[in-house]
């Protein structure tokens, strides 16, 4: 009986183990990074940030990256306050607009594994380059409108306009009036109200009568001296 072997070609390889390779690297990798990450020792990170420039002045609402922690942010609250929980050797940066990026390390075998700071940032002050805004798209455009646009009135026309009848009717019909106007008003309307309490003589039949009584006594008062002095006449007549 004879029996037929088939040689068997080997597998071409090179590729899959390269790959396996690289995954077993990999793994091996994390696992070297969890386990260094977990052989850290946990920190509560405190702490106030302030102006350097004026330590009294805090800066609110700073942005707190922790690079380490595969940039978990946190933040000061609104007195520049902040709290929280890292590792030791770990990297936090502090960022906020208008200042300047600070960073800090975690420092190792931390006491009490409480870590207490005060942040100065410095104000950073950035000059931007000009930058000028024009309205027209095109120079078309801008030609147009400036030949079109009216020109501002010079001084002199500025106060012919004001000085002409319908600006100063205006005027007087939305002004107020000054002080001297209201007290002229004012003397003018109480010269009327005071001129009502004395009435005129000729509409007063009082003053009427008085005036007759007035003539008549006068009449009588000439008839008596004209008589009196006809009498002496006569005595000095007949005593010549």
């Amino acid at each position: 009986m004879r029996v037929l072997a088939r040689k068997i070609k080997p597998a071409n390889t090179p590729g899959k183990m390269k790959k396996l390779t690289a995954l077993i690297l990999f793994v091996f990798a994390s696992l070297s990074v969890f386990a260094q990450k977990q052989d850290k020792l946990l920190v509560q990170f405190t702490g106030i940030i302030h102006n350097h420039d004026n330590a009294g002045s805090v800066v609110p609402y700073v942005n707190i990256v922790n690079v380490s922690d595969n940039g978990l942010v946190n933040q000061s609250n609104y007195k520049g306050y902040f709290s929280f929980v890292v590792h030791e050797q770990d990297t936090i940066l502090f960022s906020c607009v208008g200042f300047s990026t600070i960073k800090v390390i975690i420092p190792e075998h931390v006491p009490s594994q409480s870590y207490t700071v005060q942040i100065a940032m410095k104000p950073q002050i950035t000059d931007l380059p000009p930058f000028r805004v024009f309205p027209w798209a095109t120079t078309e455009e801008f030609t147009r409108d400036f030949l079109s646009m009216k020109l501002a009135d010079d001084d002199l026309a500025i106060a012919r306009k004001n000085l002409s009848h319908n600006s100063i009717v205006l005027m007087e019909q939305t002004l107020g009036r000054d002080g001297a106007e209201i007290n002229s008003a004012k003397n003018f309307h109480n010269n009327i109200v005071n001129s009502h309490y004395y009435t005129n003589p000729l509409f007063n039949p009082f003053a009427w009568g008085n005036l007759i009584n007035s003539i008549s006594a006068g009449d009588k008062s000439r008839g008596v001296n004209g008589a009196s002095g006809s009498s002496s006449a006569s005595a000095a007549t007949s005593g010549n």
